[in-house]
């Protein structure tokens, strides 16, 4: 999908995704002190409001206008006075420059694209984390398309935990978990378990 198809999923008139942040990165971030947070291919900004609305300065990128202009509709109605602790803003994943060594969190989160876009995409993530900060990944696992559920339906954009681990290789930063992980999911024929891939990976200090 490109911006336009994504500029009309998002012009729709219901939130294209859930209102509470992803069970990761609220698994992940909860107990972290607050700092300096971009949220890369953030769609509605769910994760860095999350994280405005507990004290962190937060960045949203996407490139969806409708995405960017409904972020900054739904901080300013969730954050209020705070509203400035927030910023969404357009850009193309591919083609920005990273602020390097600027952020303590970095979020990639179901971003899913062809393998050579992701491993640019992630080494460009990593440039983003300062010392002692955070590089966040989570996607659909390649087997939540046969033993899962949801998510895209097209292999070519899936991948694993070992994956990540690759493109992020020589980046500087130090893996502190890559797992397989399982999130709970309820389905009209019941619940089921998504497959999710989980990386965090940590500059040093």
């Amino acid at each position: 999908m490109d911006s336009s198809d994504w500029d009309e999923r998002y012009s729709g008139s219901e939130m294209v995704w859930s209102q509470a942040p992803n069970i990761w990165v609220e698994q992940i971030a909860a107990d972290l002190p607050p700092g300096k947070v971009i949220d890369l291919a953030a769609g509605e900004g769910r994760n860095s409001i999350w994280l405005a609305e507990r004290g962190w300065q937060a960045v949203a990128l996407d490139f969806s206008e409708a995405a960017v202009i409904r972020a900054r509709s739904w901080a300013a109605e969730r954050l209020g006075d705070d509203s400035d602790r927030f910023d969404a803003n357009l850009g193309d994943l591919l083609r920005i420059r990273p602020d390097r060594r600027s952020y303590d969190l970095v979020l990639v989160i179901y971003l899913h694209v062809p393998e050579g876009e992701r491993w640019m995409i992630l080494r460009s993530a990593a440039e983003y984390v300062t010392a002692g900060g955070l590089l966040v990944v989570v996607g659909h696992h390649t087997d939540n398309l046969t033993a899962g559920v949801g998510g895209p339906q097209d292999a070519a954009i899936l991948f694993t935990a070992e994956d990540v681990v690759s493109d992020l290789e020589d980046t500087g930063l130090q893996i502190t978990r890559a797992e397989r992980a399982l999130r709970a999911v309820e389905t009209p024929a019941g619940p089921r378990n998504a497959i999710d891939v989980v990386v965090v990976a940590q500059r040093p200090q």
